[in-house]
């Protein structure tokens, strides 16, 4: 798999957010666990969370319910089970291991940085501010401001528009299979974190992810050393 990660110019690098800025899936999965029972749905299976990962709130409740919603009826259960997962994260998040470090070598290249997820834009104010990110992860696309949500590539094709770069000179990262194949149609070379998935999953998706690491420390101190190096703007 490093060879599909050899040193290049990368004209930017997207991150989703749940999963891949910090290991904060445990917490969605408990908040899910108490609005299920709430409505007196059945616990998910792992089939059904692999379906959801990476997934849009519209996308997944009338999956859920096995039935058609109107915008108000998402967006009310969007907010009982998101501000769950709010009440339940506050002041227990921190960065997965070596992001900051990844971050800081961006900058110095002067590479730019946008995010593309399909978190709710209170989940990700939520997390980045928890993170103490809010005012260094500006660029943001988010799948509720596109056409489809992931698997399609369009959050990630708005995230490298919004910074102006083409996205196949783009480094994407990921956790969840759906966003992997999303980040790939997009045309990005897209590296998958396990902090959700192992990585017999993630480095199978159809396209794949060029590589698999547990977490940022792992990829500077070997295959991606070269982002800390010389890596320059394309």
């Amino acid at each position: 798999m490093t060879t599909l990660f050899p040193p290049r110019r990368v004209a930017g690098v997207v991150f989703d957010v749940d999963g891949t800025l910090l290991d904060n899936m445990p917490f969605h999965v408990e908040a899910f666990e108490a609005f299920t029972a709430a409505h007196g749905l059945p616990s998910l299976t792992p089939e059904m969370r692999k379906w959801m990962d990476g997934r849009r709130n519209s996308d997944i409740f009338p999956r859920l319910f096995d039935r058609p919603m109107t915008e108000a009826e998402v967006a009310e259960l969007s907010q009982q089970k998101e501000s769950g997962y709010r009440s339940l994260s506050a002041g227990r998040l921190t960065p997965l291991a070596g992001l900051m470090r990844l971050l800081d070598g961006l900058d110095a290249a002067a590479v730019p940085v946008a995010l593309a997820t399909s978190a709710p834009r209170e989940n990700v104010e939520h997390t980045l501010r928890e993170l103490d990110l809010a005012s260094r992860l500006t660029v943001i696309a988010r799948s509720d401001e596109v056409a489809h949500g992931k698997p399609a590539p369009d959050v990630f094709i708005e995230a490298a528009r919004k910074l102006g770069v083409d996205p196949a000179a783009c480094v994407a990262f990921e956790d969840a299979p759906i966003g992997v194949i999303a980040a790939a149609r997009a045309g990005m070379t897209v590296v998958a974190v396990t902090t959700s998935y192992p990585a017999e999953v993630l480095a199978t998706t159809d396209p794949p992810a060029a590589l698999v690491v547990t977490h940022f420390d792992e990829l500077l101190d070997g295959p991606g050393s070269w982002l800390l190096s010389g890596m320059a703007r394309g």
